[in-house]
C-alpha cells in the first residue's frame, strides 16, 4: 500500500513498513508509484486529491468531510467543477464556476488544478488503484478528535508524526534525500494517507459518502478514512 501526497517538486509517497516506513518522489504521481513498485507491488494507493469531478457541485464527499472536520475544515477545499478546472486561466474558471454554482474558488484551490487533473487521467486511463483519501480526516481518526494544532507549526507535526507512530508508521528523522524539496507536513500528510490505505485494504475504512456518489465518465466521488 502508498500514500502519496503533492509536494513542490510534484509528489511524495510513503510505504508503510514493519520496521520504518520507505519515502519515495517524483515529478508525476504515475513515476512516485512506479518508483515504489521496484520495492514491491502496491495493491492500493491512498493519494490526497479529489477523485471524480462535479458537473454542477458541490461534491456530497466535500460537504460531509468539511464537517467532520470541525475547526480544520478549512483544511478541504471544495472541489471545482470539470467544466472550471479545465481552463487554464484562473478569472476564466472562477467566471465559470461562479456560473454553474452560484460561488467562485481561491487561487489556492486553482493551484490544486494541475495535480488534479493528473489524476483523473490517470484514473481515466485505468489500471490504477486510487482511492481519494484527506490526512487531517486521518489524523482526526487517529486522536478521537479533530487536531487543535496546525500541521505547519512545530507543536502539529510533534503530534501527528507521534500519532503516526502510534499506529505503526514510523517516519525516522533522517529520510535520506528521497523526499526532495517535501515539506514536512508533506510527508506527515503522505504518511496519514498510507494509513488509511492500509485501512481500506484490511476492509476497516468507511468512504464519505457510503455508498460513493456517481460522477461523470463512470468515476465515484468518495473520500475514505
Amino acid at each position: 500500500m502508498l500514500g502519496v501526497d503533492g509536494c513542490p517538486d510534484g509528489w511524495v509517497a510513503v510505504a508503510p513498513d514493519p520496521d520504518r516506513a520507505r519515502v519515495y518522489s517524483a515529478a508525476s504521481l504515475a513515476a512516485v508509484i512506479a518508483q515504489a513498485e521496484q520495492d514491491g507491488p502496491v495493491v492500493g494507493v491512498g493519494v490526497d486529491i479529489p477523485i471524480g469531478l462535479p458537473e454542477r457541485g458541490p461534491r456530497q464527499a466535500d460537504l460531509l468531510a468539511r464537517d467532520r472536520l470541525g475547526p480544520r475544515r478549512s483544511s478541504l477545499f471544495l472541489t471545482p467543477v470539470r467544466a472550471a478546472l479545465e481552463l487554464g486561466d484562473y478569472a476564466a474558471a472562477v467566471a465559470v464556476q461562479r456560473a454553474v454554482t452560484g460561488q467562485g474558488f481561491s487561487r489556492q484551490a486553482f493551484g490544486l488544478r494541475a495535480k488534479v487533473l493528473e489524476v483523473d487521467r490517470l484514473l481515466r486511463a485505468g489500471g490504477r488503484p486510487l482511492h481519494e483519501v484527506h490526512p487531517e480526516l486521518a489524523f482526526a481518526t487517529l486522536a478521537g478528535a479533530p487536531l487543535a494544532t496546525g500541521k505547519k507549526t512545530w507543536a502539529g507535526a510533534v503530534e501527528r508524526r507521534r500519532l503516526l507512530a502510534a499506529a505503526g508508521i514510523v517516519l525516522e528523522g533522517d529520510l535520506g534525500p528521497a523526499p526532495g524539496r517535501a515539506g514536512v507536513d508533506d510527508v506527515l500528510d503522505a504518511g496519514a494517507a498510507a494509513w488509511t490505505a492500509l485501512r481500506i485494504r484490511d476492509g476497516r475504512a468507511a468512504s464519505l459518502p457510503d455508498p460513493p456518489e456517481p460522477l461523470p465518465y463512470g468515476l465515484t466521488g468518495a473520500i475514505w478514512v
